[in-house]
């Protein structure tokens, strides 16, 4: 009995030891290996090199993350020093966080404002001038109150205390004053007083009265802290921006558009990203501001995080966050890595904003500077993200209501400024793919671009395929690479003077049809690539009821339905087995069966260059 007894003590004993010990034990060394993994990826994400991390149930974009066969060389910039990092402590507010008094009065809060009949007129002469309401912007309060829409834990974060200051670049031209002005008091009204150095205004040569001596009187109230320049010429807004950033003599410039309001506490959260690595291009979260009624609200839905991508033809689109990404971070409110940005605001270290060449001075007017930076950054060993307790309004315009100034170019600049993105940072095969989707302006004159080429050898940059496996790693996922075009150009009827044209319409609306020839792309330009994909543009073409045409968006695999028989000019869609039907006179297009007798299914695919 006493040897049973000893026995089951024993046996009790380790049982104990195996079902509970041994799992803390193993559960210990487990953590002490993973805090060493997570300190050992900290540090080369810091350093610039990718971590790899697989997790299972992943995207396709987190597989390709995941999946990386080799890290290239680390680009030349000279030592990275850190600084300290923001932490987030329930049991405080924010050391940043500021007490705001109640306000009333027309849009307080953000909400929207309404025009009576009589005003009607006015407001719409104002939105064609202007691009917005200024009827309704003139109504509202310079200093009004807008909805916090941060983050719960943006509520509590403690930045340090020693940030860098900021001076604020605000370019414009022929902007609204209320518009202009309720930018400035935002900025300041939001902005800590000891890190807002200056708000430096450059006027891009504007010709409205109110611009001179109204706005030089304006702004006497807030004397040194607001500073005026004004352009001999028209410049454009990246050449502006450039000047703005030489007046600039704070430690960051952060760039605004002329149309925008500030969010509490927007300013410390991107200091503090660039107090950490000056490396560090930091963007806030935008939000919209109406043209028409100007209230305020989020364009994204709630608990979603967003960032800044392009496809082929290098128009700026946004998607989700891959999870790999998010993953990265502890809280949700913490900043993410993005690719690219919008373009119109964001913040950087000024001294590094110039060690990297500032912008291409050979970008003209507006558009392709986000890329042209954000490639740069990412491929030269600096980051940019976005910051998701930095939020400010913005106010996306009806339309463009002014020009560029002299331009000579015979293709849109905005092209030229693509063109020159392209050259400089896309590898070879990359650009292909870029002037696939753009093939009218292969070869057009770009200016030089030697200084931008030295640049990235210098400096050791990294290619561009490096950027999509390791930085831009959905693009490939939602944007595929585009097949060849087997044809492209105008679709002329052949034995007439009758083009395919998309008659002005877009996607969800009418037919497309045929209109005279006019040899200037646009309208008339199509592309049909070696996988059936009929597009016009970022569009492609097909028919949702077997008879007519219609632009439709393309679905993410760059395939289609359509055959090009060149011998008879057919122009064969394989799921209806009809034809492309054209009639001139009444400007239709429609499948009819396929017939070789018949003149109006005989169509010609001719390059059209406008250079």
């Amino acid at each position: 009995m006493r040897l049973t007894l000893k026995f089951l003590v024993k046996s009790f004993i380790a049982i104990v030891l195996l079902v509970f010990v041994l799992p803390m034990i193993i559960h210990y060394l487990d953590s002490q290996e993973w805090q060493k993994l997570e300190a050992d990826a900290r540090m080369k994400r810091e350093s610039g090199v990718q971590h790899m991390k697989k997790k299972s149930g992943s995207s396709n974009s987190d597989n390709n993350l995941a999946q990386l066969k080799a890290v290239e060389p680390e680009p030349d910039l000279g030592p990275k020093e850190f600084g300290p990092k923001a932490v987030l402590d329930w049991n405080k507010i924010g050391n940043y966080e500021p007490t705001l008094a109640h306000q009333s009065g027309p849009g307080e809060r953000g909400e929207p404002v309404y025009i009576t009949n009589e005003e009607r007129q006015k407001a719409e002469q104002s939105i064609r001038e202007y691009g917005f309401n200024m009827v309704v912007s003139d109504k509202i309060a310079m200093n009004r109150s807008i909805p916090d829409l941060r983050h719960t834990e943006c509520k509590h974060w403690q930045y340090p205390e020693k940030l860098p200051t900021a001076s604020v670049i605000i370019v414009f031209h022929n902007e609204g004053f209320s518009t202009l002005l309720r930018t400035v008091h935002s900025v300041i009204n939001m902005s800590p007083t000891h890190l807002l150095h200056e708000v430096v205004m450059v006027d891009d040569y504007s010709d409205k009265e109110h611009l001179r001596f109204k706005l030089d009187e304006y702004i006497k109230q807030f004397g040194d802290k607001v500073k005026l320049y004004r352009n001999p010429e028209r410049y454009g807004l990246i050449r502006t921006r450039t000047a703005g950033a030489k007046y600039a003599t704070g430690d960051v410039i952060v760039f605004l558009d002329a149309h925008c309001e500030c969010q509490k506490n927007w300013l410390a959260p991107l200091l503090s990203r660039i107090a950490y690595d000056r490396t560090i291009m930091a963007v806030p979260i935008i939000d919209g501001i109406d043209w028409n009624d100007f209230h305020y609200s989020s364009v994204y839905q709630h608990g979603q995080h967003f960032r800044g991508i392009f496809e082929w033809g290098f128009l700026y689109k946004e998607s989700e966050v891959p999870k790999i990404v998010l993953n990265e971070r502890k809280y949700d409110s913490e900043p993410y890595r993005s690719p690219t940005h919008a373009g119109g605001l964001f913040a950087m270290d000024r001294k590094y904003f110039f060690e990297l060449g500032a912008y291409d001075p050979g970008l003209q007017i507006w558009g392709g500077e986000n890329f042209e930076l954000s490639f740069k950054i990412w491929q030269c060993g600096g980051s940019v993200e976005w910051v998701p307790c930095s939020r400010v309004g913005h106010v996306y315009r009806n339309h463009m209501p002014y020009g560029f100034g002299k331009i000579s170019a015979k293709i849109p600049v905005i092209l030229i400024n693509y063109m020159r993105v392209v050259e400089v940072w896309l590898d070879e095969e990359y650009r292909d793919y870029f002037y696939t989707r753009e093939p009218t302006i292969r070869g057009y004159p770009i200016g030089d671009i030697k200084d931008q080429l030295l640049f990235k050898k210098e400096h050791k940059c990294r290619s561009f395929k490096w950027f999509l496996e390791n930085v831009a790693i959905e693009i490939p996922e939602k944007f595929p690479f585009p097949p060849q075009n087997l044809a492209w150009g105008e679709i002329k009827l052949r034995n007439g003077d009758a083009c395919i044209d998309n008659k002005g319409e877009g996607v969800n609306g009418g037919p497309i049809g045929v209109y005279l020839c006019h040899h200037l792309g646009g309208s008339q330009l199509y592309r049909l690539n070696t996988k059936g994909q009929l597009s016009t543009g970022e569009r492609c073409i097909e028919s949702r009821d077997g008879s007519f045409l219609y632009i439709i968006v393309c679905p993410v695999s760059p395939t289609g339905p359509w055959e090009y028989i060149k011998e008879v000019g057919h122009i064969k869609d394989s799921k209806s087995k009809k034809c492309c039907t054209a009639d001139s006179d009444r400007g239709t297009l429609s499948l009819q069966p396929c017939s070789s007798n018949n003149s109006k299914q005989m169509f010609d695919i001719l390059p059209v260059k406008t250079w």
